[in-house]
């Protein structure tokens, strides 16, 4: 099974660090990440997506981060439930990132808005429906190839036919 979830995005708001009654530092943040695709006409749409963060993870990210800041964030999603206090018939549904590690999308430089080198955004954009892709042709570019030194071969077996593959 595989539960894997890469986020890159902006915070919210300023993180809170808090601690559970046994002492454990927690965080809960929230990241908006753009969505790479944009309807034709309109703007550009991001997700808000809760991230929650236990122990040092939770402590480096309320001591580094602030509203603004891009960040990138590995973890895990996880999905809960709870019932509502005020509405005994009303069942919440919750999904979060539970958050591993957490790293820096841009340098401090371009952060405070010194020109500092910083991540470029997404420049690939997907075509938009209705329409076909239009390629434009050029003049083939002639280049060396380049040279790759892969080593002795020898112990490799050429397979003709798939029929005596093991898998």
């Amino acid at each position: 099974m595989l539960n894997k979830v890469i986020l890159m995005g902006r915070l919210t708001a300023d993180p809170e660090l808090r601690q559970t009654p046994s002492g454990v530092s927690t965080c809960q943040i929230t990241v908006a990440v753009n969505r790479n695709y944009v309807a034709q006409g309109q703007e550009r749409q991001s997700d808000f997506i809760t991230v929650v963060a236990w122990r040092q993870t939770a402590e480096f990210i309320s001591r580094y981060f602030s509203k603004g800041k891009m960040i990138i964030v590995e973890g895990s999603l996880r999905t809960r439930t709870y019932d509502d206090k005020r509405y005994p018939d009303v069942r919440h549904y919750v999904t979060e990132v539970y958050a591993d590690n957490v790293s820096f999308g841009e340098t401090k430089a371009a952060s405070q808005g010194q020109g500092g080198y910083a991540p470029a955004p997404q420049q690939f954009q997907q075509p938009q429906y209705n329409q076909q892709p239009q390629y434009q042709q050029s003049a083939p570019q002639t280049m060396a190839a380049p040279s790759i030194s892969v080593g002795d071969l020898g112990d490799f077996e050429e397979v003709i036919g798939d029929s005596d593959l093991p898998f």
